[in-house]
């Protein structure tokens, strides 16, 4: 399989890409680790049969290649050099599809790597000399391979995101090989950058920190990894517009200053290019704020239409005194087209937009009651509702599932926005927290609870910084009529990033 096969490979992942990697493949030393010296392709890996009958996906038992029917799971494989924004775009990606109720998992080979090397020593590992380590990533990125095909096959997984380099043709067409023995959809996404500034700020944001270089000094680590992309490029084959004219794939130029889109074959690619047009990586803050305390709060009554209460007024004018010490710049308010949303934004007093998207779940019949009144009216709604909250509709309304699909323009317009305050509803704010905390649909999101005074803020961190966690809640008038704050507590705080890893 043009020199990237493998031994068979069995037991967890570290067995899997050998039971144990000498530290000489890391300098490139003659010893040899203990990974069998012909490189074989595993047909296990390759064509996955199933064992259990209740799978309704179609697999063979032999060589031939598996039809591909509409429906068949895709793989999206990464392709580009280090520190181009791979896995942050692999990450946000399945983010965004988990949350749109497409099962979608990362197989970061990275990551197997790092499994398999406890250890890493230079960017000598990467050199297309160090014959040793060559074979220790080929094995790792098999087992990532066949991790895929268990995802698609055990877990009814509808979207692996393969996370590599991917940087050579031949590397490319085994993936592509794999995927036809088993009938997947292959769609690639290449990140491109020749722009030094963004590289740099790059290594800074998100490599100082990677636990290849823990505890390592700063300038040796930028000198090192700028010698590891250095590796890669000499072997490094783009896609090729006339080449792979027959592959499906984007190409993302200088973190989104210009797309290529090639072939795009159905409805889930057609969203994955959609969404990767509408990302950007500048560094920016999201605040998440339920309206002010209602009148048909004050009665215990959901849906509905009612202006604020007295206290709910104080929330606003709080509000706006507190969002004014912040000094954010370039801020823009959203609020839904409900009274109690817009008397809350207008406390700022900053222009304010108004999105019918961002109205709260329709409740139907049951708009204006109270839950006990659901319970004597409609008992039996009211028992479905309990036994799968977020698939149940309220009749002649809305079920959370409804709420998502209605929400997805407003994330991807929060994805292309900067600073932006949203001023919304509980079942809103619940949706949109699950997308900024990576829960996939159907997760429970009405654990999440959120008080009538409450201010929630989201930054994105890199990956391997710990995440800060902050919510402000109760903001509200002492008797001097000056703002205070009462009882902050952990929820959302995810500092952004210049450039994605």
């Amino acid at each position: 399989m043009d020199g990237w096969g493998c031994r068979r490979l069995q037991g967890d992942r570290a067995g899997r890409v050998g039971s144990c990697f000498s530290s000489s493949a890391e300098a490139g030393a003659s010893s040899r680790c203990r990974v069998a010296p012909e490189w074989t392709v595993d047909r296990a890996v390759m064509n996955p049969v199933p064992k259990r009958a209740m799978l309704k996906r179609l697999r063979c038992d032999s060589t031939a290649s598996v039809p591909q029917f509409t429906n068949s799971p895709t793989m999206i494989v990464m392709v580009g050099l280090p520190a181009r924004g791979k896995t942050y775009i692999s990450k946000k990606l399945t983010r965004y599809l988990n949350w749109i109720g497409v099962p979608t998992k990362v197989f970061n080979v990275g990551q197997y790597r790092r499994e398999a090397v406890q250890t890493y020593k230079s960017f000598e590992f990467f050199s297309p000399d160090n014959e040793e380590a060559m074979k220790i990533r080929k094995a790792c990125a098999l087992a990532a391979l066949k991790d895929v095909s268990t995802y698609f096959t055990y877990e009814q997984g509808q979207v692996a995101v393969f996370d590599a380099t991917n940087t050579t043709r031949d590397r490319r067409e085994v993936i592509l090989g794999f995927a036809q023995e088993n009938g997947y959809k292959v769609f690639f996404v290449e990140s491109l950058c020749d722009d030094p500034e963004i590289i740099a700020e790059n290594i800074k944001q998100v490599k100082l920190s990677s636990p290849d270089y823990v505890g390592r000094d700063k300038d040796e680590v930028v000198a090192d990894f700028l010698k590891r992309i250095e590796c890669y490029k000499v072997s490094y084959v783009p896609l090729d517009d006339d080449k792979d004219s027959n592959l499906s794939y984007i190409k993302i130029f200088n973190v989104g200053s210009r797309y290529l889109v090639n072939r795009v074959q159905d409805h889930i690619q057609s969203r994955i290019v959609y969404y990767l047009m509408n990302i950007h990586v500048t560094q920016r803050t999201i605040y998440l704020c339920r309206h002010g305390e209602s009148e048909l709060n004050l009665l215990g009554r959901i849906g509905g239409d009612s202006g604020l209460s007295p206290r709910g007024n104080k929330f606003a004018t709080a509000l706006g005194k507190y969002i004014r010490s912040q000094s954010i710049p370039d801020l823009k308010v959203w609020t839904s087209h409900m009274k109690r949303t817009i008397q809350t934004a207008e406390g700022l007093d900053v222009p304010y937009e108004q999105w019918k998207a961002l109205n709260e779940i329709d409740a139907g019949v049951c708009e204006d009651m109270t839950y006990e009144e659901i319970q004597d009216n409609y008992p039996e709604e009211f028992a479905l509702r309990d036994q799968d909250k977020y698939r149940y509709r309220y009749p002649k309304g809305e079920s959370y599932e409804d709420l998502v699909q209605r929400l997805e323009p407003v994330i991807m317009e929060l994805e292309r926005q900067e600073n932006v305050l949203v001023i919304c509803h509980q079942a809103v704010m619940r949706c949109l927290l699950a997308y900024f905390l990576d829960k996939s649909a159907g997760c429970k999101v009405e654990s999440v609870f959120l008080n009538i005074e409450a201010v929630n803020t989201h930054r994105e961190r890199p990956m391997g910084i710990p995440q800060q966690h902050i919510r402000i809640n109760s903001f509200l008038m002492d008797r001097e009529q000056q703002v205070r704050l009462e009882n902050p507590s952990v929820l959302v705080h995810v500092k952004d990033v210049s450039c994605p890893h």
